[in-house]
């Protein structure tokens, strides 16, 4: 037998198997109810008690939570990685005899969100999407479409090109959900990892026909060439699928979204994820970690927040861009006064470009209405004060903001200064503004004097001067009249209500009199919500106009943050220009300073680079000393002048930089099957198959994970494959093995350096200064010591190094790597007719190169190298 479905399960049922891969979110009355294992979920989440609700003589999971508190726990799901299904009453409960009609309302997602109880203010909360562009040929490269759009902000971006661009851009843009065909769930997997919250659609959305349609009609064009992204086949495929998400989520008030554009790689440095992971650029594995961008954020404004981190993740390369935003930042320095005026005015600036979003998709309210009148009036000086200035730039941004006047003389007269957050709490309409409503409310606000009067005409008439008149839920307005004057009542008064003390009685006149105050209020109410909506429909021509103000303030308050850091870190301005050197006079780290206590300042270094006389340097020294400091201020310095920051250096001439790579430091990446030397040489290797002529390479203890011989080797190699690649890349190769400072006799451009210490007696200081010449010494035990080892480990760790010195001496190493080079370099003075050589030529010949891992190749050189050892050996015997 069949078990009965209550109607209340019946509808749910039905609302939910719509949304199986949702959290409903089910009003109930008062409570917002989830049932089943989304109740499960839910109450672990959020913390709330788990109970049963009978379903037909069955018991089903129970947990809610009041309908007010939506904006508590509705972000925790959310952050939580669940999407969240907000299903509302469509109908009053009082006007319906049969169940209450519901319907799912929005759908929240982790990347679908406009409350901002879940958005943060400094970050934009992208949603991207991703295509697989099918290749012909299992050798093509994979070309990867990619797509992020905001629908807080509005920002639409879009780009394509090879799994690794797109993992990078992944890294930066960062992501709060990432859809993709569900065909493709290994294929994302495998490429992208499994760290990002995602979402599967069915392959029909990823067409090109499809998502051209879906563009084309949001945006109410015949192509995409105005965009510029007309060519970019898996790009707009990638677009189209995030837009139609937005669909499928209910989010269909889209107007905010007035442009869709390219992330041009050409146009800024390229850094891999591992750079950007090295670098601690904006985010951190480590905790309490302090990134670059805590320490260089002075941003005022949520936009110049966002802007200042897309700036820091995509640093330009064009040299009269960056320029431009020098000559800012020193104007800027120049005129304190105009720098304190900017940034004083900036504070009474909203998030514009949430607030007009909020406009587009009809979610803002009477008081984010008014602080959006309050942050374009706050705009107007700064207009006015840029026109001013004698920088262009300054100027420029002074002409492109608009003064909206029209909308700000509309909102202010429309709406009241007090206005509230619910526009049904009332008093939201300026007074004056629509005279129906001036005379509702004279009605709803006059009853006071009207019962006051009314109070003492009846005492006057009855006599009893212990008349009181209020009123109560129950039957509304009454006369209380105490027990001791009962006899005085006139006939025409109804009793309603028998107290101890008391006689509650109502009459004709109370009754029309509030039957008068409840219409009124009822109308003031709806009329209200009339005005209110009448208009953020009007202000919806308004969209483009905020939005371009939003972006000039935001590049404005970056380049006034700029300006506030550089005075405070006396940081200074750098020279780009198109040579190929990097001449750094005393620079600092930017992050670690700022660490140190004001009696221990940061000792200061020089770097100078270029690709004719010192293209690789190899800097030594104990471990402790500095040395990775010194790659890692190198790249932020380059990072930070090509953002348009001031940099902190005494002086900086700087060819500008394509492409950054760092290996510094190294983690195990054990869950997916990786060693610490297994991510070292994928690292490395992707360094080395990308360098450019314009490349900073910063390598740092290439080698570590494995053997001292095998890791000099690959060092050594890796060191002698960037010196003779045709780029010439500028790099810095800190290295413990200090048998790699022979490479300067041999390879002309490679200088060594080492970060200078003293020798005490007992222990060593660390001066932290990179002088010429190279280091002989790592200092290890003493560190051992510094770090509180035993002594007992410490006096056995000196036999044993004293005892391996003497058995295996550095220098006949270093002569045998020298020896090698030497060898590899006198091949092509071998005959031909060698058997040996002909043996290897086709060994040669037929190894795959496309395939070749770096390790294979290093074991594969060995191969070879031993070949040649032996049968150099057996020509010296005959």
């Amino acid at each position: 037998m069949a078990k009965k479905v209550t109607p209340l399960m019946k509808q749910y049922n039905t609302i939910k198997a719509k949304y199986p891969d949702a959290l409903l979110l089910f009003r109930v009355g008062d409570f917002y109810e989830t049932f089943g294992d989304d109740a499960v979920r839910a109450a672990r989440i959020l913390n709330i008690t788990l109970t049963a609700r009978n379903n037909g003589g069955d018991n089903i999971e129970l947990a809610g939570f009041p309908h007010h508190s939506l904006h508590t726990y509705l972000p925790k799901l959310v952050m939580a990685g669940c999407r969240v299904a907000i299903c509302d009453q469509l109908e009053d409960p009082k006007l319906t005899k049969s169940i209450v009609k519901r319907g799912v309302t929005e759908l929240v997602t982790p990347g679908v969100a406009l409350s901002d109880d879940i958005l943060q203010s400094k970050s934009n909360n992208f949603l991207a999407a991703i295509h697989f562009h099918a290749t012909k040929r299992a050798s093509e490269v994979q070309q990867i479409g990619v797509a992020f759009l905001d629908i807080s902000t509005g920002e639409y971006l879009l780009s394509e090109g090879s799994a690794e661009y797109v993992d990078k851009l992944l890294q930066n843009f960062t992501p709060s959900e990432v859809l993709f065909s569900k065909q493709k769930r290994g294929l994302f997997s495998e490429t992208f990892g499994d760290d990002f919250h995602v979402f599967h659609l069915e392959d029909w959305v990823f067409q090109t026909d499809y998502a051209t349609e879906t563009l084309q009609k949001h945006f109410d064009v015949k192509n995409l060439k105005g965009f510029g992204i007309a060519h970019l086949e898996s790009g707009i495929i990638a677009a189209g699928a995030a837009l139609h998400y937005l669909g499928e989520t209910q989010h269909k008030k889209l107007k905010h979204i007035t442009k869709i554009s390219r992330i041009a790689e050409d146009e800024y440095v390229w850094m891999d994820r591992f750079t950007i992971r090295n670098l601690e650029l904006y985010h951190s594995n480590n905790q309490n970690a302090v990134t670059l961008l805590d320490v260089i954020d002075k941003t005022i404004s949520p936009m110049g927040g966002r802007l200042l981190k897309r700036w820091m993740a995509l640093p330009l390369k064009n040299t009269e861009k960056i320029t431009r935003r020098h000559e800012v930042v020193s104007y800027l320095l120049d005129h304190p006064k105009v720098l304190a005026f900017m940034q004083q005015q900036m504070k009474g600036i909203g998030d514009l470009e949430r607030l007009i979003s909020k406009v587009a998709t009809g979610k803002i309210n009477p008081r984010e209405v008014v602080q959006l009148l309050h942050s374009l009036e706050a705009i107007v000086p700064i207009k006015k004060e840029a026109l001013k200035a004698s920088n262009e730039s300054v100027q420029g941004i002074g002409e492109q903001l608009l003064g909206c006047e029209l909308l700000r003389n509309k909102i202010k007269e429309t709406l009241d200064e007090e206005a509230p957050v619910n526009i049904l709490k009332g008093n939201a309409i300026s007074e004056g503004f629509h005279e129906p409503l001036d005379e509702l409310r004279s009605i709803a606000t006059g009853g006071k004097e009207y019962l006051n009067a009314m109070l003492a005409r009846e005492t006057e008439r009855t006599g009893i001067t212990s008349l009181k008149i209020a009123s109560n839920n129950v039957f509304g307005y009454y006369i209380e009249v105490r027990n001791t004057h009962k006899d005085k009542v006139p006939p025409e008064w109804i009793r309603k209500q028998t107290l101890v003390s008391a006689e509650r009685y109502i009459t004709e006149e109370l009754k029309e009199y509030e039957t008068k105050i409840l219409g009124a209020e009822e109308k003031i109410t709806a009329l209200e919500q009339e005005l209110f909506s009448k208009l953020v429909t009007w202000m919806l021509q308004f969209i483009g106009s905020v939005q371009q103000n939003a972006a000039l303030i935001a590049e404005l308050d970056c380049l006034c943050s700029f300006a506030v850091h550089a005075k405070n870190a006396n940081y200074t301005r750098p020279l780009i220009d198109d040579s190929f050197d990097l001449d750094i006079k005393e620079g600092r780290h930017p992050v670690i300073e700022q660490q140190l206590p004001p009696d221990n300042p940061f000792i200061a270094n020089d770097v100078f680079l270029d690709r004719d006389t010192q293209q690789i340097i190899m800097i030594t020294g104990p471990n402790m000393s500095g040395k990775s400091a010194i790659l890692r201020q190198t790249a932020l310095i380059v990072l930070l002048a090509q953002m348009g920051s001031f940099v902190p250096a005494k002086a900086v001439r700087l060819g500008y930089v394509d492409k950054i790579f760092t290996r510094v430091g190294a983690s195990d990446n054990i869950s997916m099957g990786e060693s610490t030397f297994m991510v070292e040489m994928n690292e490395t290797a992707s360094i080395l198959n990308n360098i450019s002529d314009r490349s900073l390479v910063l390598l740092d203890e290439i080698g570590r994970g494995t053997s001292t011989y095998d890791g000099i080797s690959i060092a050594w190699a890796i060191s002698e494959y960037l010196h003779e690649h045709p780029s010439h890349a500028k790099t810095l190769f800190a290295t413990h093995y200090h048998e790699i400072n022979e490479m300067t006799e041999t390879f002309d451009r490679i200088k060594n350096y080492n970060v200078s210490v003293k020798e005490l007696k007992d222990n060593v200081l660390f001066l932290r200064k990179l002088v010429p010449g190279g280091s002989h010494h790592s200092f290890g035990i003493h560190v051992a010591k510094m770090a509180g080892m035993p002594q007992a480990v410490l006096h056995r760790a000196n036999k044993i190094l004293k005892r391996l010195e003497k058995s295996h001496s550095s220098e006949e190493l270093t002569e045998e790597m020298k020896a090698i080079s030497k060898e590899e370099l006198q091949l092509s003075f071998f005959k031909l007719d060698d058997p040996l050589l002909e043996s290897l030529r086709d060994e040669i010949v037929e190894i795959d190169i496309d395939t070749l891992t770096p390790v294979e190749a290093l074991m594969k050189l060995n191969e070879i190298k031993r070949m040649l050892q032996r049968n150099a050996s057996v020509k010296m015997k005959k």
